[in-house]
């Protein structure tokens, strides 16, 4: 799925060229009018003809004589801008098209051209006051309404922009509009709004782009027979890369996980070179308890992508549960932690690589390289509630139990429902003698568990909340 919050992959705001035609003025002393009316006309005509083509420096070469001749000319001094703008030269566009919507301030196409071009500028509060003004002189103009909206959209105001794209619609079916109105309500939570928008674009086109945003919809309002319906369908109107692993992923987010298996292999067949299909195989081998070949999937997905991150992180998830792959397993994640130094989680997962290497070989020394990993990992996140807790279960196998508590205790402050750290507490406080410490801690430990006994079940969490992260851009 992709990633679309706050307006990202809506269709871009372009400067939109509104300019209506119309004779020129007759400039000039009287006698000489009408002569130097058709030859401006003429001028002008090419200077259109032109831009029309896209040969702008002739256009400009055409018109900034005229602008000269012809000051107070709303058409020339419209196109002169238009053409400024389309040579992105967007100071000298602004120069020109101001002036044309003070020479026409009725005009709704022309505030609407300066309110294109001071957003590209990035002149925002000037550009809301144009583009309002058009919508207020054009009401029932689709492109004033349409621009307003979209807009709203490109400054992250996405519920400014629904009433306007909902009124552009209203008054012209159109994809473009309908497909960021819907995308709008999504993001904004209208989930059966959004769902009707969609709804009603399918009636005039079937695009799998429609199906595939109808499911989030879906999914997000609870329908999730819906939604599984709605990947499937785009997935077969298009089998892109992006559609079969949206259509794997709900297969999977579900539990329904033969059927996913199935797509993300056949995302595989097709995309051999598919990091993140991998990854969605790795993870439903996973859920489905083949652990080896859940690490083998997951190993390749790093591979394919050695700098992202969400493979790493269920590559060392299956690991705990799949030894037999050790030592690759072990160079994938030494490997991550070279790349990215600074990321907490890649130093603590080579740590417990290496750390679980020990013990199942019963090589008690090297433990000095573990420690040093888990601190270098809280140094670099000082919230990594898990690392305190790791490094202090590695203090107390050394018998280093003051440390251990220190660690732990830290542990618990960032994470207060972290039951291991209450239980390793309660059995260093024993180790030192606290003994009415110990209980407490073994008594918090106890109801904690008994909590997440009782929680539904845990490992279909476990593998919905893998399933979110894998649904992240890759970065």
């Amino acid at each position: 799925m992709a990633n679309r919050s706050n307006g990202a992959g809506l269709r871009a705001l372009t400067l939109a060229a509104f300019l209506c035609l119309r004779p020129l003025p007759a400039p000039g002393k009287p006698q000489n009018a009408r002569g130097d009316a058709r030859d401006a006309d003429r001028a002008f005509q090419s200077a259109l003809a032109h831009f029309d083509a896209r040969r702008y420096a002739e256009a400009l070469q055409e018109l900034q004589p005229l602008a000269q001749r012809l000051p107070q000319s709303f058409d020339v001094n419209e196109l002169l801008g238009l053409v400024y703008a389309a040579e992105h030269e967007d100071a000298q566009a602004t120069i020109y098209l101001a002036h044309a919507a003070r020479l026409r301030p009725d005009s709704g196409a022309a505030h609407s051209n300066l309110a294109a071009n001071l957003a590209r500028r990035r002149k925002n509060t000037q550009a809301e006051v144009e583009f309002k003004k058009a919508v207020q002189l054009e009401p029932a103009s689709y492109d004033a309404n349409h621009n307003l909206g979209e807009f709203y959209i490109h400054t992250h105001r996405l519920a400014e922009a629904i009433p306007y794209l909902v009124r552009a619609q209203s008054l012209k079916a159109s994809y473009d509009n309908g497909y960021d109105l819907a995308l709008a309500q999504i993001e904004t939570g209208r989930y059966r709004e959004a769902q009707r928008t969609l709804g009603e674009l399918l009636q005039h086109q079937d695009a799998a782009e429609l199906h595939n945003l109808l499911a989030e919809a879906d999914e997000k309002s609870g329908d999730y027979v819906g939604a599984e319906n709605e990947y499937e369908r785009a997935a077969h109107l298009e089998p892109s890369e992006e559609n079969l692993f949206d259509w794997g992923s709900e297969l999977l987010l579900h539990q329904t996980l033969e059927p996913a298996e199935a797509v993300f292999r056949q995302g595989i067949a097709r995309f051999p070179r598919s990091a993140r299909m991998q990854l969605g195989l790795g993870i439903t081998l996973y859920a489905r308890g083949q652990y080896d070949a859940a690490v083998k999937a997951l190993s390749l997905a790093t591979d394919l992508a050695p700098h992202d991150p969400r493979p790493y992180l269920f590559l060392a998830k299956a690991y705990d549960v799949a030894p037999t792959l050790a030592d690759e397993v072990q160079a994938r994640l030494k490997r991550f932690a070279q790349l990215d130094p600074q990321n907490a989680r890649a130093q603590y997962n080579y740590a417990m690589s290496l750390w679980k290497s020990h013990r199942e070989r019963n090589q008690p020394s090297g433990l000095g390289q573990v420690e040093s990993r888990l601190k270098t990992a809280i140094a670099l996140d000082p919230k990594f509630a898990d690392a305190c807790l790791q490094l202090g279960i590695l203090y107390a196998a050394e018998h280093r139990y003051s440390e251990a508590v220190d660690q732990y205790e830290r542990a618990i402050r960032l994470n207060p429902d972290l039951g291991d750290a209450h239980y390793r507490l309660a059995q260093a406080l024993a180790r030192l003698g606290e003994r009415a410490r110990a209980q407490r801690e073994f008594a918090l430990y106890d109801k904690l568990h008994q909590r997440q006994m009782a929680e539904a079940d845990r490992h279909r969490s476990e593998i919905m909340q893998f399933v979110y992260v894998m649904k992240q851009p890759q970065p």
